[in-house]
């Protein structure tokens, strides 16, 4: 039975097997992983993953594919299906409910256009998740991952690297997918820290600070953090970092930002 992926809800199924493939090689599941599937779809990869986990609960909101999943996943006894979306889905209730006392680990082909908001949403559940393997636009992928300097480094960069260890484990062409996105893809890992990179007196003030800093990333950090900060308290803050006072806000690292919150703060 062909079901038409619907573009309202972003989806693009994944129909490469060789990719599926690579995929379930890269997330390294044993008997004993617990998986959270974001995005069942049709069940390509949920069968698969099913296969080398102790337990999937696959979440899909599409009702017109729960037939196609229900046959898919018909001869796993480890496997459930969940009709539910991701971003209204509380992942601390649903461990509690069913006595999961151990980290889980999620993975998913999610809608490229959620990717931020569903990457919030796992980093609010941090402390019951290990890992998360997800696949998204390359471009968003690297700015995950990007460095201090670069052209993709920014306010999400900073945000993600905060909470989670980024990587980027293989790209993927467009080609793989039906239908086929206008852009190449990725499979990013997400490995959630036990605590933040760096040490924040004011989490508030410090998001605060790199949101203001990178909505005008073409000015100087001065300039962009004009009303924000006072002027003579961030040039003290430069002069005694030893930082260029014409650096623009990608000159700056993580730690710096937090440095230079704890000292405003």
């Amino acid at each position: 039975m062909y079901i038409k992926p619907k573009k309202s809800l972003g989806q693009n199924f994944l129909i490469d097997k060789n990719i599926q493939k690579k995929i379930i090689r890269a997330c390294n599941l044993s008997k004993e992983d617990i998986v959270l599937e974001i995005g069942a779809g049709r069940g390509d990869l949920t069968a698969p993953l099913a296969g080398s986990a102790k337990k999937v609960y696959a979440l899909e909101i599409d009702q017109r594919l729960y037939p196609l999943l229900e046959l898919a996943l018909g001869v796993y006894s480890n496997c459930e299906i969940i009709k539910s979306d991701i971003l209204k889905f509380n992942i601390n209730k649903f461990l509690q409910d069913n006595k999961i006392r151990q980290k889980i680990k999620v993975i998913g082909n999610i809608p490229y256009y959620i990717s931020s908001p569903i990457i919030e949403h796992l980093i609010g559940y941090r402390q019951a998740i290990s890992a998360a393997f997800i696949t998204v636009q390359k471009e968003f992928g690297r700015r995950a991952r990007a460095v201090p300097g670069s052209k993709e480094y920014g306010s999400f960069s900073c945000f993600a690297q905060y909470y989670c260890e980024c990587e980027i484990l293989f790209e993927i062409k467009k080609n793989s997918f039906k239908p086929a996105p206008n852009v190449d893809s990725c499979f990013l890992c997400l490995k959630f820290r036990e605590k933040p990179l760096v040490l924040v007196q004011d989490e508030g003030m410090f998001f605060k600070l790199i949101r203001t800093a990178f909505n005008q990333r073409r000015k100087t950090l001065r300039n962009s953090l004009d009303g924000l900060v006072a002027q003579d308290r961030l040039e003290n803050y430069l002069q005694r970092a030893g930082i260029d006072e014409n650096v623009r806000p990608e000159g700056l690292s993580l730690e710096q930002f937090a440095d230079l919150s704890n000292y405003l703060k």
